[in-house]
């Protein structure tokens, strides 16, 4: 962080990749009406290298952007539904007896994708939830004794319905941790859905044609870890993320009743992560705070515990990362 930077030439070489988002989000509006926010985020989680949780009612679209993506990029795409019933060897794959050979045989999972859905995750018990650790943070799978990379990019989309909790299963913090972003989608507008009806009635459904290979998104994933974050900045991530473990030190005693625990490291390292990506968005080789500010709800939501008090008296997360950001010093 400490060497010279050419900002300059930082931005140009932003400005020569600026046709890749182009080309995604005029690919992913010719399937997907509206819910810009959804394609945002799902575009910082892949030029991060970072994972998704959705949270949002079911027929918002959250299958089709995934699958569109990953047709888009020409990349290989599993969907696994999570189910009461689910195995972690349905997930990361297994040892079977092939009697030809007299020896087992490895047979991979869905996971071994690059686009891998995890639809309705907290059907399924921790068990298999769990299976997923190990692949959304290293990279790589273990079956019986061996381990397996996976394909780069690398991104789960895991999907949540907030409103049926019966016959579900919280997600685990350490499990939540792993996401990138935790990000809440809302219904489309009046008009967005009218788009939608004409669209689904339509004797022609469009298809999607592949755009880029998944090497552009390796190359761009590279350019993006180069963008340039000030120490400034980096000080003011640091201060969003201790007001949440030491409200009183930043002036927001009230908040002490309210949050459990407070933001792990990983949220510091995923907000400028996120922040970067969202430069890059924006077409600029430097992170601004107001990178920071546009990307810390759905960095922190899933990274704050409240207390009773504060479920008692219907206050969300999303509050409390408000008032952090009123109150914390803007450098």
């Amino acid at each position: 962080m400490n060497e010279p930077v050419n900002i300059r030439e930082l931005n140009d070489i932003v400005a020569s990749k600026s046709n890749f988002v182009n080309l995604i989000t005029s690919g992913m509006d010719q399937t997907i009406v509206g819910q810009k926010h959804l394609i945002e985020s799902l575009l910082i989680a892949l030029l991060s290298n970072g994972h998704v949780l959705l949270e949002g009612v079911p027929g918002l679209a959250k299958t089709l952007a995934i699958k569109t993506l990953a047709q888009l990029i020409d990349a290989k795409y599993s969907r696994i539904q999570f189910t009461p019933d689910l195995l972690p060897a349905d997930v990361l794959g297994t040892m079977i007896y092939s009697v030809q050979k007299e020896q087992f045989q490895v047979k991979k999972g869905p996971i071994f994708a690059n686009f891998v859905l995890a639809d309705e995750i907290n059907r399924a018990p921790a068990k298999v939830q769990s299976a997923l650790l190990e692949a959304m943070q290293e990279r790589q799978v273990t079956i019986g004794e061996s381990t397996y990379r996976l394909d780069e990019p690398f991104l789960v989309m895991a999907t949540q319905n907030p409103i049926e909790q019966e016959g579900t299963y919280p997600l685990p913090e350490a499990q939540v941790d792993r996401f990138l972003l935790k990000v809440i989608i809302g219904y489309p507008t009046k008009e967005e859905e009218k788009i939608i009806i004409r669209q689904n009635i339509s004797e022609k459904p469009s298809k999607v044609v592949p755009l880029l290979k998944p090497e552009e998104i390796i190359e761009v994933q590279k350019i993006v870890n180069k963008i340039y974050v000030d120490e400034k900045i980096e000080r003011y991530i640091v201060d969003i993320v201790f007001a949440t473990r030491f409200p009183a030190d930043y002036g927001l005693a009230d908040l002490q009743s309210i949050i459990s625990f407070g933001a792990s490291p990983r949220a510091s390292i995923n907000l400028a992560k996120a922040a970067r990506a969202y430069a890059f968005l924006r077409q600029r080789g430097y992170v601004v705070p107001e990178d920071v500010r546009a990307v810390c709800h759905d960095v922190m939501r899933h990274r704050i515990g409240l207390t009773y008090e504060a479920e008692a008296n219907n206050i969300t997360a999303d509050e409390v990362i408000s008032t952090i950001l009123d109150k914390v010093e803007v450098p």
